[in-house]
């Protein structure tokens, strides 16, 4: 049962939300919005945000408002929920094979085309290509997709190597009616968490290298390639330097997490903020810890547990004085995409975490538990 229901939230202090509850700082995440805007304009690049992170179509179109060109999803559902809620511009990143989601997939790009949207979708194998195809075909409405052949860049997980491999299936797309040929997408995840700013710069330039490779084989066969995608948080100066890189897929930068707060700062990489965090309570304390309500149905462990907000780790050992019975704490998670996905709704509030916050609006996270 869905707890919080959005007239009862709005218009609470800080003290009064009930825990555990995920919370946005809008404040700070405006402002991460507007430095990613900045940052895409003055680097002459497109930025299409991954929309697996927040699952909302409210924040999705307050990014469109800021100049993101549409959004990025992971799933077939994600880009129904997002579509449902009034975003009419996605990229599904993933390769997507089974027949029933191919005809949703292809159906999507119907519905979205008649709104005056679009749909692509990625591509790594002659097979996926085929079964895309028929799938617009049996679909029956006329409408287009557009496709983007993904190459391995360094990631090691979908993607087809760098090269020949890929310019055969920019044409096998090309001599398919109903696709269009878009690009290459090119993203470099295993990249947005190396430490060191030196390795992730290195990182990149690898992707760089194979990706201007496979455009110029694919250009020299008379083939264009409209648009080269890519790039995370944790790299994206270095694709949008590139020259090559034409679009940046960033995600984490509007909320950010205690993973990405380990990464070494890189100087040009413009300063986002946390505006993610899991509020909680203090319900039991001992002699040498405390529990609180936040267990791990309230936050993601896989990229670690999460920070306390304002307690610094070195004074986190056994000799720190321990939290009260009852104080509430505010912690950043460790990884804020699947965080968020534990959640119905996220309380954005206003004027910091601390003095007598209140909550302006209430977010619902529509593509929640959307796996298919």
């Amino acid at each position: 049962m869905k707890s919080t229901p959005e007239h009862a939230a709005i218009g609470l202090r800080a003290d009064q939300i009930d825990t555990p509850a995920a919370v946005i700082d809008l404040d700070a995440m405006e402002r991460n919005i507007q430095r990613m805007a900045a940052f895409a304009r003055r680097h002459r690049v497109r930025w299409r945000p991954h929309a697996k992170m927040h699952k909302s179509a409210a924040i999705a179109l307050l990014l469109e408002q800021a100049g993101a060109c549409g959004h990025c999803v992971q799933k077939t559902s994600e880009a129904e929920a997002l579509a449902a809620g009034g975003v009419h511009d996605l990229f599904i990143s993933n390769e997507v094979i089974a027949p029933a989601k191919l005809l949703r997939v292809a159906r999507l790009a119907a519905r979205l085309a008649a709104d005056g949207g679009r749909l692509a979708i990625a591509v790594d194998s002659p097979e996926g290509i085929a079964r895309l195809a028929g799938a617009m075909d049996a679909a029956g409405s006329g409408a287009g997709i557009d496709v983007f052949v993904e190459i391995d860049v360094g990631q090691g997980r979908c993607g087809v190597p760098p090269g020949p491999e890929a310019a055969a299936l920019a044409r096998a797309v090309a001599a398919r009616p109903r696709l269009r040929f878009a690009g290459l997408h090119a993203y470099q995840g295993g990249a947005q968490h190396l430490r060191a700013a030196a390795e992730r710069r290195a990182a990149i330039a690898h992707a760089v290298h194979a990706a201007a490779g496979t455009r110029a084989l694919i250009e020299a066969a008379g083939l264009p390639v409209p648009l080269v995608t890519g790039a995370g948080t944790g790299t994206l100066v270095h694709e949008a330097t590139s020259g090559v890189y034409g679009e940046l897929q960033a995600g984490s930068f509007l909320f950010m997490d205690s993973d990405y707060a380990a990464n070494e700062p890189d100087a040009a990489q413009p300063a986002f903020e946390h505006a993610l965090f899991i509020k909680t309570q203090v319900i039991s304390t001992h002699p040498a810890h405390a529990v609180c309500d936040a267990g791990h149905k309230s936050h993601a462990i896989d990229s670690g547990l999460p920070l306390v907000h304002g307690l610094a780790p070195a004074h986190a050992g056994p000799q720190a004085r321990l939290p009260a019975l009852g104080q509430a704490l505010w912690l950043v998670p460790g990884h804020c995409d699947p965080t968020v996905n534990l959640h119905d709704r996220l309380l954005g509030v206003r004027g910091g975490l601390e003095h007598g916050v209140v909550v302006e609006r209430v977010i619902e996270v529509d593509a929640r538990g959307a796996l298919t």
